[in-house]
């Protein structure tokens, strides 16, 4: 029988609550959604006691789930911090901008990201130097990047950068096949880390509330009403992926993870290494700003 979410809860609060050091957290894409669920889990789990930084355009929604992180008591006061990044996670420039700042300053980093490859690549590599500085610290290092891994498609070496077949179909099954061989590539070139990929599933977000459409946005309150039956809120979606990389991810390397945290192999993915290096060496080149 699968471990109920109350299960989950009390070993992620016990893992997080045994990091070593001082953690750092970095969550980019982590003022809405599934990004601020793990944020929030996070915080609340060290009861306040890390370093939490939050990256994303909205400066106003950061600020708020800053706000509602426990307090940590008087004593402690100056020994923590939370703070927001503006950045646009979409734009390579800006990503290339924020990281080499925060990884002056940082020694550890655990992020979640809602955009789709290059920009999860170059968030990554840049934040390597903080990642082995944790882990040279007898500290803990690990990437998750939440997408769709175990959707994806098989993918054209000749049209990596999808200019010749583009639809929105195949740019969504290429990014997911392009997440798993990048966590791959990223473990094998860094065996001391932990990368994961993983699928969410079905999760309550307000992207319907704030869509362009006012149709759309007129159909929200009964998506509302009907969602609960087939998804999960922000902060559960939070403990299951948290769950996968604290405890089946456990170990450096690299691992798939689904919706429930469980660790998922040879579905929808063909591991190619001469494709996984043609796709490394097509992302540097497309990272280069």
């Amino acid at each position: 029988m699968a471990p109920s979410l109350a299960s989950l809860r009390a070993s992620n609060t016990e893992l997080v609550g045994k990091l070593p050091g001082k953690p750092v957290a970095v969550f980019v894409g982590g003022t809405s959604g599934i990004g601020q669920g793990m944020a929030e889990t996070f915080a609340e789990w060290r009861q306040g006691r890390a370093h939490i930084v939050i990256v994303g355009r909205n400066e106003a929604a950061a600020k708020d789930i800053i706000s509602q992180f426990p307090k940590v008591p008087a004593s402690e006061q100056g020994q923590w911090s939370y703070e927001f990044v503006k950045c646009d996670a979409t734009l390579m420039k800006e990503g290339s901008s924020v990281c080499p700042e925060e990884t002056r300053r940082r020694k550890a980093s655990t992020r979640s990201s809602l955009c789709i490859t290059t920009p999860r690549w170059k968030f990554t590599e840049q934040l390597l130097p903080g990642l082995k500085a944790a882990k040279d610290q007898g500290e803990e290092a690990r990437v998750i990047s939440v997408f769709s891994t175990g959707y994806g498609g098989k993918i054209d070496v000749d049209d990596l950068g999808l200019k010749k077949k583009y639809s929105l179909n195949n740019a969504a099954l290429s990014a997911a096949t392009y997440n798993d061989y990048l966590v791959e590539s990223f473990a094998e070139r860094n065996p001391d880390i932990t990368f994961a990929h993983a699928f969410p599933g079905g999760v309550q977000t307000n992207i319907m509330a704030s869509a362009q459409s006012r149709w759309i946005r007129a159909l929200n309150p009964l998506m509302n009403t009907i969602a609960p039956l087939f998804t999960v809120t922000r902060q559960e979606c939070g403990t299951y992926l948290w769950h996968g990389l604290l405890t089946n991810a456990k170990a450096p390397g690299s691992y798939r993870i689904d919706n429930k945290g469980n660790i998922k192999d040879g579905v929808q993915y063909s591991g190619d290494k001469e494709v996984a290096e043609k796709l490394w060496q097509h992302t540097l080149d497309a990272t280069k700003v």
